[in-house]
This record gives structure tokens, C-alpha cells and sequence, in this order.
């Protein structure tokens, strides 16, 4: 990867929208040789997707809230099993895992307060492997889906 590259990923960051013809004028490349750096960069899956960045509170999601949980026994069974049900709980946007503890920071989106704590007592409690689950109410998202530092 080069200065070139890093520039197309910077723009598309900006704007994921860009035709190529944009593209290829903002960093100064003719369109052919954009277009092959830019297939590239997908292909290689350094580009992994392309989304729409949508505002929570707009579709009705008012609610946030971070989820830390520990697990009892940190086998690789155990891990894989939590892991893989976190995948059907939409509500979810963000899971990390941690070193150290807590083992995992689990972002959450709902309506409103009811929202998640139903979501909590039937859906995060019952969790494969967790031993403890403990949340902090988020006040306020000052920025997200912040662009990487190219």
C-alpha cells in the first residue's frame, strides 16, 4: 500500500458514495488506473464494505447503552459459543472482546429504557457462559464511525 492508496481510502472514508470519476480527480490519478487500485483495495478486503451511516434517533433507536460481561471460564468453547450468539442479537452494534477483565464490551441500541431492560433480563442474562454482566448508560455519542487516521 502507498500514499495513493491511503488517499483513495481517505476519500472513500469521507464519502463512500464518490463516483470514480471524483475519486480518481481528488487523487490524482487517471480513471483506469484509479479504478484498478481501487478493485484492489476491495479484493484484498482492505475495503470490506460500503454502508449508509444512519442517526439512531431518527428510525426511533433513543436508548444506548455499553454492556461489559465476563464470562466463567474462558475456554475456547466457551468463547466461541458466547460469540456466536451475540451474532443474532441485532440490538447489538458493537462487540469487542478484552484483555484482562471484563472479557467483552458489548454495545447496545434500543428504543428506550423498557426496550433494553427486556433485552437484558431475556435475551444478554441468558448468554452462554456469563458470569456477570454489568452497564453504563451512554448520555451522549459525541462521534461515530469515525474515519481511520490515514
Amino acid at each position: 500500500m502507498d500514499a495513493i492508496d491511503r488517499k483513495i481510502l481517505a476519500e472513500i472514508q469521507q464519502d463512500g458514495r464518490l463516483s470514480l470519476t471524483e475519486l480518481s480527480e481528488r487523487v490524482g490519478l487517471s480513471l483506469s488506473p484509479c479504478q484498478r487500485r481501487l478493485r484492489a483495495l476491495e479484493s484484498t478486503q482492505i475495503i470490506s464494505g460500503y454502508r449508509a451511516t444512519i442517526e439512531p434517533s431518527a428510525v426511533g433507536l433513543n436508548f444506548s447503552a455499553i454492556v461489559f460481561a465476563t464470562l466463567r471460564e474462558g475456554s475456547s468453547e466457551n468463547v466461541q459459543d458466547f460469540e456466536d450468539a451475540l451474532i443474532d442479537i441485532p440490538e447489538i452494534t458493537r462487540a469487542e472482546r478484552l484483555f484482562g477483565e471484563p472479557d467483552y464490551m458489548l454495545h447496545v441500541v434500543t428504543r428506550d429504557l423498557k426496550a433494553f431492560q427486556t433485552l437484558y433480563d431475556r435475551r444478554l442474562l441468558p448468554l452462554p457462559s456469563v458470569l456477570r454482566l454489568t452497564s453504563t448508560l451512554v448520555m451522549k455519542s459525541i462521534f461515530q464511525d469515525r474515519p481511520l487516521p490515514l
